[in-house]
């Protein structure tokens, strides 16, 4: 085995100038995540630089076995953490051989709403609280809970330390020192308040650079608990009854909003948000309806509130936010296992360049 380990840790760049780029995609159920790595004649830094690349759509639930032809655009590179050297990771979306993004392509639509002159002209940024949750691999059970039976009651375990506490820290400060390694903007981690579940923060991100940022995280997250033999789940409530469901809050500002007088430009666009919740909600991740209940930190899933530190709320202003009148709100609607390209483009259509 640690001549295995060797193998895997070979650095490339004292024998070769060649290079391998793992080119990943979202799959066919919108969550399940692909790649497949090529070998490239040397570094590269600037994504149109890359090759396109295909594969077979029928095996991803993306296209017929007739006609099964994908291709994959390369988007975004950031560093590989488990080759290291020169090598990195690719993320892409995904088209037909005519050039039309395929369905499930979500990137594309995103990209053009962020592309957009007003939308620009407002540099929204997003920092996105990303919770899950680790299972044990045999019996999809959340880790450090004794198997058939369930821990203490919710309390001891958000931000919790200790044995007793804290389950797979391991596993979270990998993925911690991995995405800073890629490159990613992660800007923390903590302990949730359900045992077994765990919450990072990537932002503050510009426009679509923060759902590459957090498809890309979620990526390394995946291939940190497969080295480890845990299941990463983004179940929005991996387990019914009294304990916290799992969400991926969006915070949100413009250069408006975080300018002077910024809190009233603030206040019209949590307005904008509310006549269209029932569209939001309906984007905003499966299965959201187990978790937003008005119980656990959540509002019901029918009504739209928002309040000033109220984490009880559809949006919550900060304390901070509204001393300073400018600043960033939170969106606790998305649930974890939402598309971070449709939400984060979303928002920005709605509050930016929708007209009530």
């Amino acid at each position: 085995m640690s001549f295995l380990t060797d193998l895997v840790n070979l650095n490339l760049s004292e024998t070769t100038d060649k290079i391998i780029a793992e080119y990943i995609w979202v799959g066919g159920s919108g969550m399940d995540m692909r790649s497949k790595a090529r070998t490239l004649p040397g570094p590269v830094s600037d994504p149109s630089k890359l090759p396109k690349w295909n594969y077979d759509g029928s095996s991803t639930g993306q296209a017929p076995g007739e006609d099964s032809e994908v291709i994959l655009y390369p988007q975004a590179i950031f560093k590989d953490p488990f080759r290291r050297g020169n090598n990195i990771l690719v993320m892409c979306d995904a088209y037909t051989p005519a050039g039309e993004p395929i369905p499930t392509n979500k990137r594309h639509a995103a990209a053009k709403v962020f592309s957009h002159p007003d939308v620009v002209a407002e540099v929204p940024w997003y920092g996105i609280e990303q919770e899950y949750t680790l299972l044990q691999k045999e019996v999809k059970w959340p880790v450090g809970w004794p198997i058939g039976g369930f821990p203490g009651p919710q309390g001891p375990y958000y931000c919790g330390v200790g044995a007793d506490k804290s389950f797979g820290r391991d596993i979270v400060d990998s993925h911690y020192k991995a995405c800073l390694y890629a490159g990613i903007n992660i800007s923390g981690i903590n302990g949730e308040v359900m045992p077994g579940q765990w919450e990072f923060q990537v932002g503050p991100s510009v426009g679509i650079s923060a759902g590459d940022e957090i498809w890309v995280a979620r990526y390394i997250l995946e291939r940190i608990t497969e080295i480890a033999g845990v299941v990463v789940s983004f179940d929005p409530k991996p387990i019914p009854g009294d304990w916290n469901g799992a969400g991926a809050h969006c915070n949100y500002s413009t250069k408006s909003m975080r300018e002077e007088g910024g809190y009233e430009i603030i206040k019209k666009a949590i307005d904008k948000l509310g006549l269209r919740h029932k569209e939001h909600i309906a984007a905003y991740g499966e299965g959201n309806e187990r978790r937003l209940t008005g119980h656990h930190e959540t509002a019901d899933i029918n009504t739209f509130l928002w309040g000033v530190a109220n984490r009880g709320a559809s949006i919550r202003v900060g304390r901070d936010t509204e001393k300073e009148g400018k600043g960033y709100f939170e969106d606790r609607r998305p649930a974890s296992n939402m598309d971070p390209y449709i939400v984060t483009s979303m928002i920005a259509e709605t509050t930016i360049l929708w007209k009530p």
